[in-house]
């Protein structure tokens, strides 16, 4: 679980999230689920300065695309990579992490 001061200490990153699931066209629940699954697992990448924005960008994309998978609202690797300006690898490498890092089980195919 996440606590309020980590949605104000990266409002930047959630407003990332918005205009990526805009791009995407997300559904609420999808951008909800991306949301608290940010917000669950920064403390995990975790850095207080701007150095390490490509990695914070880089979950922000994971959570996008295991938000969208958990909730039905599906969108390619591919398509949340070109939304969020990362390498689709990126993506491939960290969602399924990310989800264990929520506490969630990943899917086995």
């Amino acid at each position: 679980m996440y606590r309020a001061r980590d949605h104000v200490e990266n409002e930047r990153w959630l407003a990332e999230i918005e205009e990526c699931a805009d791009r995407l066209d997300l559904d609420t629940a999808a951008r909800s689920r991306a949301t608290d699954l940010f917000l669950s697992t920064v403390s995990e990448w975790d850095a207080p300065d701007e150095r390490d924005a490509d990695s914070r960008r880089a979950v922000v994309a994971a959570s996008l695309y295991a938000g969208s998978l958990i909730e039905g609202d599906q969108r390619s690797q591919g398509d949340v990579a070109e939304a969020a300006g990362v390498a689709r690898l990126t993506i491939q490498q960290r969602w399924k992490e990310l989800l264990e890092e929520a506490g969630l089980q990943p899917p086995s195919w």
